[in-house]
């Protein structure tokens, strides 16, 4: 069969690696893909297609007969690719235009949950600067969030009334996500430890994936701004496979319950972000985010992890069609099925640390030649997924701000920490090369475990 994926970084040469190994894939096309996704096996890029053009990415994929079409970024799904695509017939991976408004509008996604009971943090909603403003410096701390779509960077922890004004100023005056702006979300300031949870649905059958965890913040110990993600791990041992129930039952569930109840049910990868809060009773997961595609960097590891052949479970998916029963629109959530038999996992943890330009999430300078690539192609274990790089002359260079994301598997979160940050991390550079030193200190705590990283 032909697949095509859609998008250009470093989640979509994940994906394409691990679409790529299945023996029911003869063929991948990318769109527009990046010159080491272009190198994988069956992989064909396609750089004149962007993941913004959906007329083109539709008539591409019904002229050159794609069987499946797998969505990377959240923006084509926001704009309505599924919609298109399903309207002439072609078989995609994740939710309608309608469903994927719990990512593409943070005000939907909190008023969503309000609705449906499901645990998140106190909120309010405003499209006036200045009411945001009074209101936020009130009840500080607080996170302020951009209402729509801002590359994973528009969200703001705020402690002081500085910083407050400055975030609204950024979102709502200098509207520097644009119209994504023209609302903010003021919520309650959650005090836990994150993690990332996703299942694959086809709206009634839930398959949920390892826990993972997201280290968003530039530098190390959660400082500096936000970006995309500077690194993740799994499993997170901070969902225990109990918690692992609770989430299901409490979260995804009453999602993917309400949803189809509203009329716009969801189809495709579910992405929740947590922060696991600590209570007497014991640990609450509470959302702070839904996505509608896998995360990135958070895929990188699961890759390595994942045993069995996504590609079927992808297809079940497009075709509604992941639990044996037929789903009457009357059946509720919780008669269907919640498996995790169709996922098979390698024994052991994955850790993927995000190198980026130096300067990133702000201005850097690309161009910057990478060394040092050739010396960990074939360690065992061990795969560079890129982001942002092209090659160029024979030479890799730097070409954004998230470059590599150096992902390893062994036999448990220590040994995947410190083979990655002693033996890959090292053998590669450029100048003003950045990354933290830090991704995965958090499981070794809440082991015991107390290790000097990065050196």
């Amino acid at each position: 069969m032909k697949v095509l994926v859609i998008g250009s970084g470093g989640r979509e040469d994940a994906l394409v690696t691990l679409i790529s190994r299945s023996p029911l894939v003869s063929r991948v096309y990318c769109a527009s893909g990046n010159d080491r996704i272009g190198q994988r096996p069956k992989t064909h890029c396609l750089p004149k297609l962007k993941a913004d053009d959906l007329w083109g990415l539709r008539g591409f994929a019904k002229s050159n007969k794609v069987d499946l079409t797998v969505v990377g970024p959240e923006a084509p799904l926001v704009a309505g690719i599924v919609d298109g695509f399903e309207a002439m017939g072609l078989k995609i991976v994740g939710p309608t235009k309608e469903a994927a408004q719990l990512e593409g509008s943070k005000v939907f996604a909190k008023e969503f949950m309000a609705r449906n009971g499901i645990p998140t943090a106190d909120f309010m909603v405003f499209d006036d600067p200045e009411r945001a403003t009074k209101y936020a410096i009130a009840n500080l701390p607080c996170v302020i969030k951009a209402d729509g779509l801002a590359a994973g960077k528009g969200v703001i922890p705020c402690k002081t009334e500085e910083e407050v004004v400055t975030a609204i100023k950024r979102i709502m005056i200098d509207k520097e996500f644009k119209e994504s702006g023209n609302k903010v979300v003021v919520e309650e300031f959650l005090v836990g430890e994150e993690a990332t949870f996703m299942v694959l649905t086809d709206g009634w059958t839930a398959i949920p994936l390892l826990a993972t965890q997201d280290h968003k913040p530039v530098y190390d110990n959660d400082e500096g701004p936000n970006t995309g993600g500077m690194g993740a791990y799994a499993p997170a041992p901070v969902v225990t496979p109990e918690l692992a129930k609770v989430i299901m039952k409490t979260i995804v569930e009453p999602t993917l319950d309400g949803m189809r109840k509203e009329g716009r049910p969801y189809r495709g990868i579910l992405y929740v972000g947590l922060m696991i809060v600590p209570t007497p009773e014991g640990p609450k997961p509470m959302v702070l985010e839904f996505n509608v595609r896998f995360g990135d960097p958070e895929l990188q590891p699961l890759v390595l992890l994942l045993q069995s052949d996504i590609v079927p479970v992808l297809v079940a998916i497009a075709d509604g069609k992941l639990g044996e029963e037929d789903k009457p629109s009357s059946l509720p959530f919780a008669d269907a099925r919640v498996t995790d038999e169709k996922v098979q996992w390698f024994d052991g943890a994955a850790i993927c640390v995000v190198m980026t330009s130096g300067g990133y999430p702000g201005s850097y300078e690309p161009g910057k030649e990478i060394k040092g690539l050739d010396k960990v192609a074939g360690m065992e274990g061990v795969e560079v997924f890129h982001a942002g790089t092209r090659l160029e002359n024979e030479l890799w260079k730097t070409n954004s701000g998230r470059v590599l994301g150096v992902t390893v598997r062994g036999k448990n979160i220590p040994t995947v920490i410190d083979r990655a940050y002693q033996e890959v991390i090292p053998q590669i550079t450029w100048e003003k090369v950045h990354y933290r030193q830090d991704i995965g200190r958090k499981a070794l705590t809440r082991h015991g475990i107390q290790i000097r990283m990065g050196l």
